[in-house]
């Protein structure tokens, strides 16, 4: 399945695909669980395709929103994939970096990211992002899969001058409407083997990156065992998984987002995520 969260008007809702239009999830069960993270907090989601349904909306006429529009916390890896550890020219991490993401530095599907205005360095970062699906606490990574709602295409827009300035990533990671998530979370039984996913990262329709999941240096059970270790889990916490080599610091020339850019993260099986770069 499917599942989208939109806005439509001034009011924002959710609903899961059907073909080319997104199927609004009933009044009635938008009463019960008005957010798409307040049906995962209510392990409900089994019953949104069942439920009925309200309007049907094509794809092409919706305001998609971050797939988890307020998430509780956004974890994020740092160089977790091979080629993208010796392009930036680190050790081989012992153990996940881990930094964090705020809700308001995200954007969803088909709405612009904003090149922040203090830095001259905005790069692009595609990723696989996991949603969490039930409360979890120190979770055997034989059973991550269990509390795992879904997979989205997550797009780490980063201000590298910013994360450079000191050994902690957060000012760089977090500038307004800098990051993307969506268009849709993705069920676990419609993916037959998440470790074999491939990504890829264009601007402009070049490609820049492209990777398996197989590359991960901490695969997603580690990191579900890792980060519910040191926190507690909420369902709609999203946990994105690192970016394959290619980003545009590691070039020469290096390739910074600039205002008028398209930038898109395409993984197999999962979805299609493509944001304009505005000018903050």
């Amino acid at each position: 399945m499917q599942i989208a969260s939109f806005k439509l008007a001034d009011r924002m809702s959710f609903g899961f695909v059907s073909g080319d239009n997104i199927i609004e999830a009933s009044e009635g069960f938008r009463r019960q669980f008005p957010t798409l993270r307040a049906v995962l907090a209510g392990d409900a989601l089994g019953q949104l395709e069942s439920d009925g349904g309200g309007a049907a909306f094509p794809v092409a006429d919706v305001e998609f929103l971050p797939t988890i529009p307020n998430p509780d916390k956004v974890l994020c890896v740092g160089i977790n994939y091979r080629p993208h550890v010796e392009e930036m020219g680190r050790a081989m991490p012992e153990r996940p970096m881990i930094f964090v993401r705020f809700a308001g530095s995200q954007v969803g599907h088909g709405q612009a990211v904003l090149q922040p205005a203090a830095s001259e360095q905005y790069d692009f970062e595609g990723e696989l992002a996991v949603v969490i699906g039930r409360r979890a606490r120190h979770v055997d990574r034989a059973a991550a899969e269990d509390v795992i709602a879904g997979y989205c295409c997550f797009m780490d827009g980063t201000a590298r001058d910013w994360q450079n300035h000191t050994s902690q990533f957060t000012p760089g990671k977090n500038f307004h409407r800098s990051g993307s998530m969506g268009p849709y979370l993705v069920t676990p039984d419609a993916v037959a083997d998440v470790s074999r996913l491939r990504l890829e990262t264009r601007v402009n329709d070049e490609l820049m990156q492209s990777g398996c999941l197989d590359e991960l240096i901490f695969d997603i059970p580690a990191l579900v065992e890792y980060c519910s270790t040191f926190t507690e889990l909420l369902p709609g916490d999203v946990i994105a998984t690192g970016t394959p080599g290619g980003v545009g610091a590691a070039r020469s020339p290096q390739v910074w987002l600039k205002t008028g850019d398209r930038v898109s993260v395409n993984i197999e099986g999962i979805g299609y995520l493509e944001n304009v770069v505005g000018s903050e």
